[in-house]
């Protein structure tokens, strides 16, 4: 499949980009309100009792701890592109969960430079790397144990972000602005005593994911199955089941989102407003847009890579929200967000055009020194949310001057640098292959200074 394909390609582009890395509050305006189902309460440690609030509180570092066996730790340092879960346990504040999963995670650059297979497009070999992304089952053999109301972390490396704070922000920036979008703080790991560095602990996108995001959470949640093909038409019934990640074992119906496919593909141009406000809400449509495009997330939903004549879009989630009728579209792995602000650092991941343009005549085309894309204004849906220039043009406004503002954003970076400093000076001191305190302060500057770049 060509998502897959991608993955490949990118690689070549981390290797080249990583390498130039190193080189020099407000209210939000649709609050997402909590409506988590209640932790089924079967003893009286925290971890059963209190919401994942706390967990992802912006204004506090925990430390996590796992623990494995010495034989568990070293079967999946031998290939952690295998994602196969061992059996450890997980210790936070004084309180340990037993018999949790444990496992590394990620797709093809996660793994880049960091195991001793040479077949960089098949990820392979044992662990060379201090810190690997990590996924804790906590519902682990079928159980119903819950952390704080997850049933999953997720720890991700951000060993290709030298500023380590891409993820955070980025995901701030959308939920601030009103948009359905995962929680991330940075967290300090620890594993068998060692202390391994900062992570970004970043939420999972499932069924408790939309619980606690949507009046109605027990919609259906898909993963990056844009709802039309490259041809402007509905996929079948089947397309969409496949990629579905909430309630798979309940036979389930891919009817909504199929429906507003196939509303979209056949409406006239004077319909296609109508139709998606309709099915949409269109403030949080241009919300997504302006943050998207301001922090140059161009590995996302609007750049349309090509292969082989079909082109598509990933890292996204589509949400089915059954009361409201409504469908919301999810960001998803901003590893490569805020690369191309002020210039093409990535040599695979840019879009080329500006918001809404189009470059030849809708057909595919090479664009750096990789790949190919189309146009996402080609794509119908896309192309009609173009439609709303003036709404579109006012959010970009209030985003810049609200959220996005220097005072703004510049405070959040200093805070969260406050944070985790000691954190980044400890695994420099412990670790070989981790940043110096020195890189990652100027890569935190070169950050903002981007940032200027994008409001100007």
């Amino acid at each position: 499949m060509l998502k897959y394909i991608f993955s490949s390609i990118l690689l070549v582009a981390i290797l080249i980009s990583s390498c130039s890395k190193e080189v020099t509050l407000s209210t939000p305006q649709n609050p997402i309100v909590d409506t988590e189902e209640p932790t089924v309460k079967t003893g009286d440690e925290n971890y059963l009792n209190k919401k994942s609030d706390y967990i992802f509180d912006q204004d506090k570092l925990h430390t996590f701890e796992l623990t494995l066996s010495k034989s568990a730790l070293a079967e999946i340092d031998a290939d952690p592109a295998a994602e196969e879960y061992v059996e450890g346990s997980l210790s936070f504040e004084g309180e340990t969960v037993e018999k949790v999963g444990i496992r590394y995670k990620g797709s093809i650059g996660a793994f880049v430079g960091c195991l001793t297979g040479r077949d960089w497009a098949n990820p392979s070999g044992s662990k060379t790397c201090t810190k690997l992304s990590m996924k804790i089952k906590m519902n682990w053999e079928n159980s119903d144990d819950r952390f704080f109301g997850l049933k999953k972390l997720q720890f991700h490396s951000q060993n290709l972000d030298n500023s380590q704070m891409r993820e955070r922000l980025g995901y701030w920036l959308f939920r601030e602005m009103g948009v359905p979008a995962p929680r991330s703080v940075h967290a300090r790991l620890m594993i068998n005593g060692v202390f391994y560095g900062v992570y970004a602990l970043t939420e999972q996108i499932d069924g408790r994911f939309t619980r606690f995001n949507f009046e109605d959470g027990s919609g259906n949640l898909y993963k990056e199955i844009w709802p039309l093909n490259s041809n402007g038409q509905a996929h079948s019934e089947s397309a969409y089941i496949k990629e579905l990640k909430t309630n798979e074992d309940e036979d389930p119906s891919a009817e909504m989102i199929r429906t507003f496919a196939e509303e979209i593909a056949s409406a006239t141009e004077n319909e296609l407003k109508a139709v998606i406000e309709k099915w949409m809400d269109i403030d949080e449509v241009l919300s997504y847009i302006a943050v998207d495009r301001i922090i140059r997330n161009d590995d996302g939903a609007f750049h349309w890579y090509c292969n082989g004549g079909d082109c598509e879009p990933h890292n996204f989630y589509w949400y089915e929200e059954p009361t409201e009728n409504t469908v919301h579209l999810i960001p998803w792995d901003l590893d490569n967000a805020f690369e191309n602000i002020a210039y093409h650092a990535n040599p695979v991941t840019p879009i080329v055009d500006a918001w809404g343009e189009i470059s030849n005549d809708c057909q595919p085309f090479r664009s750096g020194i990789f790949g190919m894309q189309r146009s996402a204004a080609c794509d119908k849906l896309t192309g009609a949310w173009v439609s709303y220039d003036t709404e579109y043009t006012t959010k970009l406004k209030d985003f810049k001057s609200g959220v996005f503002s220097q005072s703004v954003v510049n405070d959040l970076l200093d805070k969260w640098s406050d944070q985790i400093k000691n954190g980044i000076q400890e695994a420099s001191q412990s670790h070989d292959d981790a940043n110096s305190v020195t890189i990652w302060e100027n890569a935190v500057n070169r950050l903002k200074q981007d940032l200027d770049f994008a409001r100007n």
